[in-house]
């Protein structure tokens, strides 16, 4: 699935990953080397006119991390709108509070790992029984 974006949002995806919040680091940690069923994350990449914290393409998932800035109105409304715009692609979002990260990862990794079977599940049902089955 190519995915599109504004290609003047190179450069500041390439800031955000070398400025990376700490939980950004530690979910990466996590999710790089394809240590998650094998799939590949990308980490800061952009999609339409925004940049999102963590993107697999297979999978068609967004992962975002929510900091104190993101608690907001005006922040938590712009986060819905740039979500929805995004999801009219077909892409999928799992978010998930800063704090969460740095202090329940083993939670957070069950919910993109709970996220991902369900997701596997749904686009390969198992074979419906033949006959003497």
């Amino acid at each position: 699935m190519k995915i599109h974006y504004n290609p003047k949002l190179k450069d500041l995806s390439r800031q955000l990953r070398n400025n990376s919040t700490l939980s950004e680091v530690l979910l990466w940690n996590e999710l790089k080397a394809k240590k998650m069923y094998g799939y590949q994350f990308m980490r800061q990449k952009p999609i339409l006119n925004y940049i999102v914290d963590f993107f697999c393409s297979k999978l068609k998932l967004v992962i975002e991390i929510d900091g104190d800035s993101h608690h907001h109105a005006e922040a938590y409304k712009a986060d819905i709108e740039r979500q929805r715009e995004i999801e009219k692609l077909g892409i999928h979002f799992l978010r998930f509070d800063d704090l969460d990260v740095k202090h329940n990862m083993v939670n957070v990794l069950r919910t993109i790992e709970s996220f991902i079977l369900e997701l596997e599940e749904k686009n390969n049902p198992p074979a419906p029984f033949g006959k003497g089955e």
